[in-house]
């Protein structure tokens, strides 16, 4: 193991770690929000708890490297989810732009858990894979169901503006 490899895990844990706090913060913003869209609305909430068992393996990788959470970093990152989430909602067509955003977010976090498995070896955290995979695997699947559902969730939205107007 080197030690510069160890330290860039760690600090890609924090982050990941902080990821997970913003994802948490948005799905729980947004399923207050989904009412008119039961499918998406089912959807997030299973991602929402999915979410917090991949917290808690961060957590267990990073105890296993006798380290913690970073504080800041999640803190920083639930404000931002807090902003984004009010942001879109002052918008007419928020379930679009959070159906967007969660697409890139998804991919975003497929993108940091590979980076992470990559790491495990030569930071000497092979222990550390098994979890990570669950993780990047439940990221995966949110993320092909988010990109298969884009053109219908579109579609409902405008029949529901249809009917509003």
């Amino acid at each position: 193991m080197t030690q510069t490899a160890r330290d860039i895990f760690v600090v890609g844990l924090r982050n990941a770690h902080a990821m997970e706090t913003q994802a948490r913060e948005l799905m729980e913003r947004q399923s207050e929000r989904l009412d008119e869209y039961p499918e998406v609305k089912a959807k997030v909430a299973a991602h929402l708890q999915e979410t917090n068992e991949q917290l808690k393996r961060l957590e267990r990788c990073l105890e296993s490297c006798g380290e913690s959470t970073s504080s800041l970093k999640d803190t920083a990152q639930s404000v931002m989810a807090n902003m984004q989430a009010m942001a879109h909602s002052a918008t007419n067509d928020e379930i679009l732009k959070n159906t967007f955003a969660n697409n890139a977010f998804e991919n975003f976090e497929i993108a940091a858990y590979k980076s992470l498995i990559a790491l495990c070896g030569a930071a000497g955290v092979t222990e550390a894979k098994a979890d990570l995979e669950a993780s990047l695997k439940e990221e995966q699947r949110m993320a092909a169901w988010i990109d298969s559902n884009v053109e219908k969730v579109t579609m409902e939205f405008l029949t529901h503006q249809r009917q509003a107007s």
